[in-house]
């Protein structure tokens, strides 16, 4: 257990930034830590009159906002237990996560509010709006008169101006249980991670050891607030610093690129297929010209995309975070090449996320990072010569287990407390881990060869006329699964049968580069784009 309570060191931060700006939503309303802690205090006295517990559950779902966050924090800092929903999930999964995890209160965007039968929900009093924080409904206690009468109380005891003594937190020890999150995942129906506070405490203490953020830097939020991967680095972490986090309301190219430029953000964290969008999209079609080949046309070129890449996201970071999903090794060469500042980390919601990291100048080509100091680590099972083997970590990150599924928790954390990761990866000497693939994605050739389906995808993915693919195991034959790109496709007027030979003659291009028992043998065209979680990774269980 670590000695930094994360209560305190929230409530710490309030106090130490007070009049420094903190949250934005972009185009939008602008919140002080001073706004921020009377929110928290307004939402504490509201919990208490509703007859909500330390340790009762209370879930929040919507676009990424100030109100998002602050309904997070006051759950954590009042001693609730927070269970942050994707919006992408179905109504179904929704209203089932709700009574899985036996939730009382529920913050939510309307719109999301609508498509809910709340007949159909067991535990839930009350449900109010995200976007205002009205009562959206309520079955037992009168939530708008309580809501009424407090920020009336509110207003009269602190008539004077709330001030940083009136900020009390109770005591809430590392031990307790913070948050329960139900990831889409990408291996078969959700399951609740239960974290501790001491869990996004060690990811916020390692962040700020590591990452770089000082008081008073800028960010830009526009990853899922209810992914572990967003919430750790992109909200907690900097509110934890004193950073100004500004939320993107939406997620489009057009609105990312103007809040790049607006706010000039000193970190930015994203998923692979943003930047590799980049590359795919904007760059490589200019680099596949016969005269960029030429070394001193080449020189500039990359001198030229470099200053255009660091303009692109505002021109002021330290580094950028990639993280969630594999990277794709061309892309990452080339930003390597040309002195790109990012790295590249490994996590899981079982850690809160985080299990490795380096920061960029120190970076391995080709690695997750290097294992965090709050975790031990050990490979088991490996295999004879290459090293390969299941990562298996244990440390102060690591979550209690699967809530309400005990059967599940034992079949990833054995009786020692390791927790079994699933992924196959090569681990050296100075703990920097390489991640080879998923343990359940990977295949076996007839020889009993490993094949690791995620090394095909990323080759197959460098051509113009995939826009997204898939290999699996088809009755014993290596097959991949295409989605063509037809925005591509359009543009060079190929018909359907055009596009079949282009992507049979892609893969007899691919085949020459790999081993023979990792061959692909078939491929199927699919029609309609592969189902994906938030962080962009196929749900691959779907299609195996």
């Amino acid at each position: 257990m670590l000695e930094r309570n994360f209560v305190k060191t929230l409530e710490d931060s309030l106090k130490d930034h007070w009049e420094q700006p903190c949250f934005s939503n972009f185009e939008g309303a602008n919140y002080s830590y001073k706004d921020v802690a009377e929110s928290i205090v307004t939402f504490h006295e509201i919990f208490k009159k509703a007859g909500i517990s330390k340790g009762d559950r209370i879930a929040v779902c919507g676009k990424n906002s100030s109100n998002w966050a602050k309904s997070y924090l006051a759950t954590v800092t009042y001693g609730a237990v927070i269970v942050p929903i994707l919006p992408d999930f179905s109504s179904n999964d929704m209203t089932n996560i709700l009574n899985h995890s036996e939730t009382k209160l529920f913050f939510s965007d309307n719109s999301l509010w609508k498509n809910i039968d709340s007949e159909n929900l067991t535990t839930l009093e009350a449900c109010c709006s995200l976007e205002d924080f009205n009562v959206l409904m309520e079955k037992n206690n009168n939530y708008e008169d309580i809501i009424e009468k407090t920020q009336t109380e509110i207003k009269n005891k602190y008539s004077e101006g709330f001030k940083k003594d009136d900020l009390q937190f109770d005591s809430i020890s590392n031990a307790d249980l913070a948050g329960i999150i139900y990831t889409s995942g990408t291996t078969g129906f959700s399951k609740g991670v239960m974290l501790s506070h001491n869990s996004l405490m060690a990811n916020v203490d390692y962040a700020q050891e590591n990452m770089g953020l000082v008081s008073g830097d800028t960010l830009v939020n526009f990853l899922p607030l209810a992914h572990c991967f967003g919430c750790a680095f992109d909200f907690l972490f900097p509110f934890a610093t004193g950073c100004h986090i500004t939320f993107l309301p939406r997620i489009t190219p057009q609105l990312i690129i103007k809040a790049m430029a607006e706010v000039r953000p000193r970190m930015v964290l994203s998923v692979p297929l943003l930047i590799e969008k980049i590359y795919f999209k904007q760059l490589k079609p200019i680099l596949s010209k016969g005269y960029a080949k030429l070394p001193i046309i080449k020189n500039i070129l990359h001198k030229v995309m470099l200053k255009k890449l660091n303009q692109l996201f505002g021109d002021n970071f330290l580094t950028i975070v990639i993280g969630a999903a594999a990277f794709n090794p061309e892309v990452e060469s080339f930003l390597t090449k040309i002195g790109f500042r990012f790295t590249v980390g490994y996590g899981m919601t079982e850690c809160g996320p985080l299990v490795s990291y380096m920061p960029w100048n120190v970076y391995k080509s080709k690695s997750a990072g290097k294992l965090i100091n709050h975790l031990e680590a050990k490979v088991i099972n490996k295999k004879e010569g290459s090293g390969e083997g299941e990562l298996c970590v244990r440390g102060e990150n690591v979550m209690f287990g699967y809530y309400k599924n005990d059967e599940a928790t034992k079949e990833v954390i054995d009786e020692e407390g390791w927790l079994h990761t699933g992924d196959m990866v090569v681990m050296d000497e100075n703990d920097v881990i390489t991640i080879m693939g998923r343990c359940k994605n990977m295949l076996l050739g007839a020889g009993g060869q490993n094949i690791y389906p995620e090394e095909i995808e990323a080759k197959l993915g460098n051509y113009d006329i995939i826009e997204d693919n898939l290999v699996i195991d088809r009755n014993g034959i290596v097959t991949a699964l295409v989605y063509p790109d037809h925005e591509y496709a359009k543009t060079l007027s190929m018909t359907a049968e055009i596009i079949k030979e282009e992507i049979s003659k892609t893969i007899s291009l691919i085949n020459k580069e790999l081993p023979l028992y990792s061959k692909v043998i078939n491929f199927e065209i699919i029609t309609e784009k592969f189902e994906k979680t938030p962080t962009s990774k196929i749900k691959r269980y779907k299609y195996a």
